[in-house]
């Protein structure tokens, strides 16, 4: 996953990512530049980070979970 390195620990990516729907929630498109990284990796991120329970997806747009703001503190 390209939001994971292969410890488990989030990968670079993953936590700009997850540090970009923590400071702007929405949907992938919306993240995406606050994120810096291309539209396709931030797609796949915020479905990485919602199958790990860190981020959660409702009527299109991400928010972090409890567990996604923990990660981050």
């Amino acid at each position: 996953m390209p939001c994971f390195e292969s410890d488990g620990s989030l990968s670079a990516s993953g936590r700009q990512t997850l540090k970009a729907i923590k400071e702007h929630p929405g949907t992938p498109e919306e993240i995406a530049p606050f994120a810096g990284l291309p539209l396709y990796r931030v797609r796949s991120g915020v479905r990485s980070l919602t199958e790990a329970g860190l981020a959660e997806e409702k009527e299109g747009k991400y928010n972090l979970t409890p567990k996604g703001s923990k990660l981050l503190s």
